[in-house]
């Protein structure tokens, strides 16, 4: 059984849902990417990869809330940010560092890309994580 979740304090995707629940005796979700798109659909932090890493990371927060899980449970990530520069992605990482994301630690790639899906974007996330027992319906 698969459940698709779209996080009511998001701004609403156009075409998938913010995170896909699996169940098959540990309940997994396979969150869409985090972006850093403000509750209007703007762009936060245009030009400045670490404020959008920052938002990336409060919108992750709030896709994980919506299924039950948070930070602690992510144990997959991949992160995209458009750069070619070893410094950049090393400033975005700094911040996912401090948010306690990669605590545990989980599984994370850190990718420099060209491009990502909205004008100006320069960072987003995917995750995996695990819903507690304790906070499933």
């Amino acid at each position: 059984m698969i459940r698709r979740v779209t996080a009511p304090g998001l701004f609403p995707p156009p075409a998938y849902s913010h995170a896909s629940v699996v169940e098959a005796g540990t309940k997994l979700a396979f969150l869409a990417g985090a972006v850093p798109l403000d509750e209007k659909g703007e762009v936060v932090g245009p030009g400045d990869p670490a404020r959008q890493a920052e938002r990336v990371i409060a919108n992750l927060r709030e896709q994980l809330r919506s299924v039950g899980s948070d930070l602690a449970h992510v144990v997959a990530t991949d992160v995209y940010v458009v750069s070619s520069e070893p410094s950049v992605l090393s400033e975005v990482w700094e911040v996912v560092e401090a948010s306690g994301l990669s605590t545990g630690p989980h599984s994370s790639t850190l990718l420099g890309v060209a491009c990502l899906g909205y004008t100006g974007q320069l960072v987003e996330i995917t995750a995996t994580a695990v819903i507690p027992e304790e906070t499933r319906p």
